[in-house]
């Protein structure tokens, strides 16, 4: 039976190559346990020629680690991430929740006629007809003139200021909303106590013109009816503040343009005249008696007549 010649080279090549692996080994065994200042230069020379070369190889690995805690970084931010969309639509069922009991609360105040300010009364109507369109934004209420309503009168939902009264029949009267573009309104943004006027442009976020200073005003603050000029009542809620699209300050509005099923009707009084300013800071007392004879009469007998 004949034998594979390249079969009979295999075996003594693998013995030596074993030989030598094993004589290295041995050798740098030795080399690296003598303890000697030769064999330690030599060492640190064999480690400064050999180390540095490895650099290519040790770089994959450093990027593997880096990427390893990199994906755990990703991993720690995606679960944050899915935590706040969490918590985000709770407070969004929330805020849903507390709008539905604000206007709960606003129409059983209004049910009880309870007035939070003693000098406004008001009159609710129902809403007729809605002639919203891209150049008008006004509803029609079945109160009127026969119920003492008069142009000007300020409209609220409950929640927030809607508009004013434009245009009074016997039996109906017009509203024309904050967001029409003929409305003009004379505005607080709180707490800075900055003056504006919201603009209608026939939009769902009017326009703040004519702020005093903008930057003491910011997105989220405050902003309350004025009475400058006598249109409105102060402090009535009006919305907050947003910033628009073009980057313009708009108004967020308190009242819910898509549910105006009842609306009030503030009766507001005209202010009180002041003819004599005088008597607001020396009022009128009743005639005193004669300081004069009343200490004459009151003064003690010396005993000095005859007698």
């Amino acid at each position: 039976m004949a034998q594979d010649p390249d079969h009979d080279f295999i075996r003594p090549l693998r013995r030596i190559l074993i030989g030598v692996l094993v004589a290295v080994l041995t050798v740098s065994f030795v080399v690296w346990r003598v303890d000697s200042p030769r064999m330690e230069q030599a060492r640190a020379a064999l480690v400064d020629a050999i180390v540095p070369s490895f650099d290519w190889a040790l770089l994959p690995v450093a990027r593997a680690v880096s990427m390893a805690e990199n994906f755990r970084s990703y991993a720690r931010i995606h679960e944050q991430n899915q935590e706040l969309r969490r918590e985000l639509q709770q407070m969004r069922a929330w805020r849903e929740a507390a709008l539905q009991l604000e206007q709960r609360n606003a129409q059983l105040l209004d049910l009880n006629q309870v007035r939070l300010d003693p000098q406004l009364t008001h009159i609710t109507g129902v809403v007729l007809a809605d002639s919203g369109s891209p150049f008008r934004q006004s509803v029609l209420l079945n109160v009127g003139a026969r119920d003492g309503v008069q142009d000007g009168w300020a409209v609220m939902d409950g929640l927030g200021l809607a508009g004013r009264i434009s245009g009074v029949g016997h039996r109906s009267a017009r509203v024309v909303l904050l967001t029409d573009t003929n409305s003009r309104v004379p505005v607080v943004v709180q707490p800075s106590g900055q003056r504006a006027i919201l603009t209608g442009d026939n939009s769902q976020l009017p326009v703040l013109d004519f702020i005093e200073n903008t930057d003491e005003v910011r997105p989220g603050d405050r902003v309350v009816s004025s009475d400058d000029g006598g249109v409105f009542p102060a402090g009535l809620l009006v919305g907050e503040v947003v910033l628009g699209s073009d980057r313009r300050l708009r108004l967020r509005l308190a009242a819910d343009y898509g549910r105006l099923d009842f609306l009030r009707v503030l009766r507001s009084r005209p202010p009180e005249r002041i003819t004599d300013p005088g008597a607001l800071v020396i009022p009128d007392f009743p005639d005193l008696p004669d300081l004069e004879a009343l200490m004459l009469d009151t003064a003690p007998d010396t005993g000095d007549g005859d007698g």
